[in-house]
């Protein structure tokens, strides 16, 4: 069985309002004006920028920016997520065969939550969160950390998720890439549906 890691948040789940949401909550309380949806979503992801910088004018991420994004987070996550269409019905047929992970920019208590919410967390072998590396995506640890534990072998691990962050994470950690195009940075070179997602992916086993 290879083994396919998953990028979580706008591969997964359509968390986009609870991110927004929750970025404008701490912009707000720290004397900042809200920035729309779409400006949020396009740069969460960025990885040429200084997160801190760009959404809360400073160098870092302080205690009170985190306070008040895990407080928001944690008391309106579950109204405000849903899987993509055909995403759990995915899950079921390729658990059977290939081991599923998850590696997410996310804090893995929260990632955790919300895949139990959501009632796929049982599909999953292991999911590792920023809070469990030093660097997060588009460094390439939290996928070594996942290969190590399995002891898989590069070429038979794969990388699926929706931003230039997953894709050079997958790059530097030296395995495959698949990228779709529903989350949140859309391009229409990426997989279009999940009928071609899970074509990919066993074509990805039948050549491996």
């Amino acid at each position: 069985m290879k083994l396919i890691i998953f990028d979580m948040d706008g591969t997964l789940i359509n968390s986009g309002n609870i991110i927004a949401n929750t970025i404008n909550h701490v912009r707000t309380n720290t004397g900042l004006s809200k920035l729309s949806k779409e400006c949020l979503l396009e740069n969460i992801n960025n990885p040429h920028i200084n997160s801190a910088k760009f959404f809360y004018g400073t160098d870092q991420f302080t205690k009170q920016h985190t306070q008040l994004f895990e407080q928001y987070y944690e008391q309106n996550y579950e109204k405000e997520i849903v899987l993509y269409d055909g995403i759990k019905k995915l899950l079921a047929r390729l658990h059977k065969d290939f081991i599923l992970t998850i590696a997410t920019n996310a804090n893995t208590t929260f990632a955790i939550q919300m895949t139990q919410h959501l009632d796929i967390y049982k599909y999953f072998q292991k999911i590792v969160g920023a809070n469990m590396v030093v660097k997060s995506k588009p460094d390439p640890e939290m996928l070594h950390l996942i290969i190590d534990e399995f002891k898989y072998q590069k070429k038979n691990t794969i990388l699926v998720g929706d931003s230039d962050k997953d894709r050079l994470a997958a790059s530097n950690a030296n395995i495959d890439f698949l990228a779709v195009n529903w989350g949140f940075t859309p391009n229409k070179k990426s997989i279009q549906t999940i009928k071609e997602l899970e074509d990919k992916l066993y074509l990805w086993d039948k050549n491996g």
